[in-house]
């Protein structure tokens, strides 16, 4: 029996194919206020073909360009969409917009340039393949430029495109494009191992964008749509060792345990090695099972449940690690702060620390350090960090956890603080590898293996925030009876007598607490 083929749907079927199989780059636009963010990224998508005929008629009712042409649009509208940012026109959040072109999926993070509006820049950049930072031909390099570019490489980003823009208001200028070029360049050399390719380019004529520019023909280089379209974005975890942070243990029946998270190193298979950490438990793996059946091996990206062949314990926030290259395990930790706090960071702060799946609380400790962008990232020594600065210090953690360094690892070697009274994020972090290699894991040796002063209560199974308020309750609880006291042998002037009162006092505070507590809870009113 002959079954007649559907042409149409083969053709969509191929389209999918060929959608499906094309490379996926994230990449962030960032750059000072005013440099032109959001209209170059306008004009990519116009230029390439990419904004359809309902968005243009948007576009002129939105502007009031009835009739201009419409290479004369304002297609920064295309990303700023809140209405603060189109009556002030600038970027206040993250613009997040995905596109396809023949070669390749993009997914373009468009950041605000405001220093008040830094901590957005760098959730977007965290995620980021490369960054493109924006600088105005006639303004050059400011420090909020230094900072955007800091944070991209801090966070990881490797491939920096710096697009000189507005080159039209400098007449298309070879010596203002190389000037800022060296400018650049000298800054860049404190940034690490970064690549930087510079493009001038002007978004309001489209010059560079997708099409060369006719004005600049000194020019030599790739466009921009050349350049994005060609950079390698290869997953540098992808040859790593192997790791998962649990996200949560699933148990549907008594016959089945899987451990299910992320994977973010590495590639898992069956009969495989792994570590169990911090707790150091050694198995193997038994099966890797997902919603579409077992699999022979799982790489980064894949979320998966993993089954054991030895009944181990693992919870949420565990790591399981590659056998042979396991994970960093300390309670104190090296770290580069971006602080995003309203206040001040500054050594002996309290905060919860969230690594991963994993949590903990965690206190500032010395010395600190200050990267100023104002002196091309100079390390100085300061005494606290103020909001959207960058800086180095330790972390004195209340049990030890799982780590890498973050040039080993994005997703195992960075956390955020959270303040612990108004649960605001306040800070990313990046663990260097120096700190955790530097640090033993405990009960590694009789130093870790004996509890310091400080470290008593962990005896008895608290945790350094549980032991603070047992220690604020019994000093103030102390001091009490000892006014008490001082009190009643003033009046009396008898030693016994005060005591007594004293005595009498605490007992009837705890009767009446107690009692209190009763009837609370025989009170329906507020509770789920």
């Amino acid at each position: 029996m002959n079954i007649p083929v559907d042409p149409v749907s083969i053709a969509r079927d191929a389209v999918i194919y060929n959608h499906e199989a094309k490379s996926l780059l994230r990449f962030i636009a960032c750059g000072s206020v005013d440099h032109g963010k959001s209209s170059l990224l306008g004009r990519l998508l116009f230029d390439a073909g990419l904004v359809l005929d309902d968005q243009i008629d948007a576009l002129r009712k939105d502007t009031g360009q009835l009739t201009d042409p419409v290479e004369d649009l304002d297609f920064s509208l295309l990303f700023d969409g809140l209405a603060a940012e189109r009556e002030q026109k600038i970027t206040i959040d993250l613009a997040y917009r995905f596109f396809a072109t023949e070669k390749r999926k993009f997914i373009v993070a468009d950041a605000p340039g405001h220093e008040q509006y830094t901590r957005n820049m760098a959730t977007g950049a965290s995620t980021a393949d490369i960054a493109l930072i924006l600088v105005n031909a006639q303004a050059g390099l400011t420090q909020q430029t230094r900072r955007h570019a800091l944070i991209a490489a801090t966070l990881g980003v490797r491939h920096l495109v710096v697009a000189i823009n507005k080159m039209d208001l400098v007449a298309y200028s070879q010596a203002t494009f190389a000037a800022i070029e060296a400018e650049f360049l000298k800054f860049a050399d404190r940034l690490g191992d970064v690549s930087s390719t510079f493009i001038p380019v002007s978004a309001r004529g489209g010059d560079n964008v997708v099409k060369r520019s006719p004005h600049m023909g000194w020019y030599r280089g790739p466009t921009l749509m050349e350049k994005l379209e060609t950079v390698d974005v290869t997953p540098r975890a992808a040859n790593q060792a192997f790791r998962m942070a649990v996200q949560w243990v699933s148990r549907p029946t008594p016959d089945f345990r899987g451990y299910c998270g992320m994977i973010a190193g590495g590639e898992v298979r069956p009969g495989m090695e792994i570590l169990v950490q911090p707790s150091g438990q050694r198995t193997r793996i038994a099966s890797i099972v997902t919603a579409n059946g077992e699999l022979d091996r799982a790489g980064v990206g894949q979320s998966v449940t993993l089954t054991l062949t030895d009944d181990v314990d693992v919870s949420r926030g565990d790591l399981i690690a590659e056998g042979t290259r396991p994970a960093h395990v300390s309670d104190r930790l090296d770290a580069r702060i971006f602080w995003m706090g309203q206040g001040t960071l500054a050594p002996g702060g309290r905060y919860h620390i969230k690594l991963g799946t994993a949590s903990a609380a965690a206190s500032i400790a010395g010395p600190m350090q200050l990267i100023d962008l104002a002196e091309d990232a100079a390390v100085k020594s300061v005494d606290r960090l103020m909001s959207n600065e960058f800086g180095t210090c330790r972390l004195e953690l209340d049990r030890p956890l799982a780590a890498d360094g973050y040039n080993q690892n994005r997703e195992t070697g960075s956390f955020i603080l959270i303040d612990a009274e108004s649960h605001d994020t306040v800070a990313m972090g990046l663990i260097e590898v120096p700190a955790i290699a530097a640090t033993a894991t405990r009960g590694a040796s009789a130093m870790t293996a004996v509890p310091m002063p400080r470290d008593l209560y962990k005896l008895f199974g608290i945790n350094a925030n549980q032991a603070r308020s047992l220690a604020k309750t019994l000093s103030w609880r102390v001091m009490g009876s000892v006014v008490t006291f001082l009190v009643a042998l003033l009046v009396t002037d008898n030693t016994a007598i005060a005591s007594s009162i004293v005595v009498a006092e605490i007992v009837i505070k705890i009767a009446f607490y107690y009692f209190h507590e009763r009837i609370w809870l025989l009170a329906p009113w507020g509770r789920s």
